[in-house]
């Protein structure tokens, strides 16, 4: 009877404990998605989409999504999978979206991936996915570049560029006012500075082209001189921050440190510029009728033609507040 009285309080608080740790919820992972191409090429064209963690997963996942648009799947094109899944301890999980070719001309048609929240990950913002299935078959520009290649199908454009016309050293997005805390941490070091997190990303729509020589300069004064054998191929992508110790791909970009120790723009009345070697302005970036304080970077929409536009409040950056070395979207030049 001694022993019965001391097991059954032990076996009540044991049987409490256990169900407290059954009924406490895990805080669940949150969802990214990019594409490897917002376009695809009808003849027998591919193109992968990722959703990716904010951290390995702790059990194999599966994710589901809505396909839409005007685009007909196994008719236009196919899927490799009609979920995603990222295996346990992975961060990301792939499919594979394969064009199906026929002889009818078209315009161009979209396929969209969204998804919405389920019981495996946490979506913040509305995850939405368009990409352009393009008909080989269509000149739509008429610069005799078929659709399925032009890079640009909409825009008349170069054959030796992929039908996009050669804009110059375009400067396509700074962040002049890094986040408070780490989101703030752009060059990924990990730490976040209000200096060192600065960047300028600028894109070489021109052939091949040597910006050795060639500077960044504020209101003040000279804050970066690109070194010797600087090199920036067709469409190619540099990046430079303010300092610290980049650290990550940044799109497979170029990726430098200002030569000064900042690029230090101010929030307001303040005006970037590049020149080539020979002081001859090429292109700016004006501050001053920017947000003081944007806490985000300014990015063109769409990118490389468009305006500035704080980046989070572009749908296809799905909230991100900035994209150094990619596209708004977070996919690769």
């Amino acid at each position: 009877m001694k022993i019965t009285r001391i097991l059954v309080p032990f076996l009540v608080l044991f049987f409490s404990f256990a169900y407290i740790r059954c009924t406490t919820e895990d805080i669940l992972p949150s969802l990214s998605v990019s594409s490897s191409s917002l376009n695809l090429s009808e003849a027998n064209g591919t193109v992968e989409v990722t959703a990716t963690l904010n951290g390995p997963a702790t059990s194999t996942l599966t994710i589901p999504f809505e396909l839409g648009g005007n685009a007909q799947n196994t008719t236009d094109y196919q899927l490799s999978n009609l979920q995603f899944v990222i295996q346990e301890g992975a961060t990301s999980g792939k499919i594979t979206i394969t064009s199906i070719q026929d002889n009818l001309i078209e315009s161009v048609e979209t396929i969209t991936i969204s998804i919405q929240n389920n019981s495996n990950v946490l979506v913040t913002s509305p995850v939405f996915l368009s990409i352009n299935l393009q008909d080989d078959d269509a000149d739509t520009d008429n610069d005799t570049v078929p659709d399925a290649l032009d890079n640009c199908p909409a825009v008349f454009g170069d054959v030796s560029n992929n039908g996009c016309p050669f804009l110059g050293l375009v400067i396509n997005e700074v962040l002049y006012d890094p986040a408070d805390g780490i989101a703030g941490d752009a060059n990924g070091d990990g730490t976040r500075d209000p200096n060192q997190d600065e960047f300028v990303e600028i894109i070489n729509s021109n052939p091949s082209l040597n910006i050795s020589g060639y500077t960044l300069s504020d209101a003040s004064s000279t804050r970066h001189t690109f070194p010797t054998g600087t090199i920036l191929p067709q469409n190619g992508v540099i990046v430079v921050f303010g300092g610290g110790t980049p650290t990550g791909t940044f799109g497979g970009s170029i990726v430098q440190t200002a030569s000064s120790g900042q690029i230090n723009l101010n929030n307001a009345d303040d005006m970037l510029t590049l020149r080539n070697a020979s002081g001859v302005v090429i292109a700016t970036f004006d501050v001053t009728p920017l947000d003081d304080n944007p806490n985000e970077s300014y990015t063109r929409k769409p990118d490389l033609t468009g305006n500035f536009e704080r980046h989070s409040t572009i749908n296809s950056a799905n909230g991100a507040i900035y994209s150094p070395g990619r596209k708004v979207n977070g996919s690769n030049f």
